[in-house]
């Protein structure tokens, strides 16, 4: 299991493997949403003839998409074309906004591009994929657009120029999503563009007993990107999800010295020690976005104590989150499953307030 495998955006392996099995495939994205709907700008879906990966919400405006998609599958010719989907007048779904899906057909072409977009994700980079909305092989030309680099073509210099501009500023402004450009100078003709931004969402989880064994399902489906560390190579399950990487080391604080910035650290081995050693070495580091351990009140006052006679800093021992997953109202239970939940919650809602921050700060006027 490789570390950058959870920086690709799952539907580009999906869609990789659906070509391989079946040769065509189509792609459904949420491209503009109004009111409440099931999903956000982006959510991707996969389809063939006889599967599907990933979701735009489920219900009624899925099955519609997928019976769409379906359709134009049995067809030979690659296609690109917009839907817009009222949920309660035209799916009956009474949540009552509005969807408009991107849907493309694609054949063994798309290998290519697909590549192209898999490098630029393993390689930490935002992009955009861009394709025209239309018929034939005009449909299945893609453009993939870096800050820096563009690959493939749309098969018009005008166009591709045009798209490079806009795909630039969006990333820019720290934007994601997809949208619908209508290229300059024309009333008729439009580009899809998916905004892409490698999933920055790593978790150090120390320790495998029953708490961490729970919480690896619980985190196996969520867009986060997991080390799994603990020195007791036998503890570990035979088969953890995808986005999980079983470490086996005997000095788990190198991988804490060694973590990105902003990763999100989760304290929960068999030894106490090891905890506030753990965290003691997190300490020394102010780049990370949680630092949380397991345990109660009392072990906490244990840690504090512990620390503060070995100088850490009153204000560093404040960001420290023990109690863990203590944070959703009425959730008490003590069994590894409602732990799992609610720290997974935690995580979630953490990285949901950075990225808050982060757009303010991307959002306000340079003084």
């Amino acid at each position: 299991m490789t570390s950058d495998a959870g920086s690709v955006p799952p539907w580009i392996d999906a869609l990789a493997a659906a070509l391989e099995r079946n040769g065509r495939a189509a792609i459904v994205v949420v491209a503009h949403v109004a009111g409440s709907v099931p999903r956000e700008s982006g959510a991707t879906m996969i389809v063939t003839a006889d599967g599907q990966s990933g979701t735009i919400g489920g219900g009624h405006l899925e099955f519609e998409a997928t019976r769409l998609a379906r359709e134009a599958l049995e067809g030979d010719v690659p296609a690109t074309w917009v839907v817009r989907f009222p949920l309660a007048a035209r799916v009956g779904q009474c949540c009552g906004g509005v969807a408009t899906l991107v849907f493309a057909t694609l054949g063994a072409e798309a290998r290519t591009w697909l590549e192209s977009a898999r490098a630029c994700a393993r390689g930490g980079a935002a992009f955009g994929v861009v394709s025209r909305i239309a018929g034939g092989g005009e449909a299945a030309a893609r453009l993939i657009v870096t800050a820096d680099d563009a690959r493939g073509s749309l098969d018009d210099a005008g166009h591709d120029s045009a798209a490079v501009a806009f795909v630039r500023a969006r990333l820019a402004a720290e934007a994601s999503g997809t949208f619908v450009m209508a290229l300059p100078g024309t009333s008729t003709q439009s580009l899809v563009v998916q905004i892409e931004r490698p999933m920055r969402f790593p978790v150090l989880l120390f320790g495998n007993g029953h708490v961490a064994r729970a919480l690896v399902q619980v985190l196996g489906v969520l867009p986060v990107q997991v080390r799994w560390i603990d020195a007791r190579a036998d503890d570990f399950p035979p088969d953890p999800p995808a986005n999980v990487e079983v470490v086996v080391s005997d000095v788990p604080e190198a991988e804490v010295r060694s973590a990105p910035p902003g990763s999100f650290v989760l304290v929960m081995t068999h030894s106490h020690a090891l905890d506030f050693t753990l965290v003691e070495t997190a300490l020394t580091r102010d780049d990370w976005h949680y630092v949380g351990m397991i345990g109660s009140r009392p072990k906490r006052a244990q840690l504090e104590r512990r620390l503060l006679a070995r100088g850490t800093p009153a204000a560093r021992l404040a960001t420290v989150v023990c109690p863990i997953g203590a944070g959703l109202p009425g959730v008490t239970g003590k069994d590894p499953g409602s732990i799992a939940v609610g720290v997974a919650a935690e995580l979630i809602a953490t990285r949901a307030a950075r990225a808050k921050q982060h757009r303010a700060l991307v959002a306000s006027p340079a003084r």
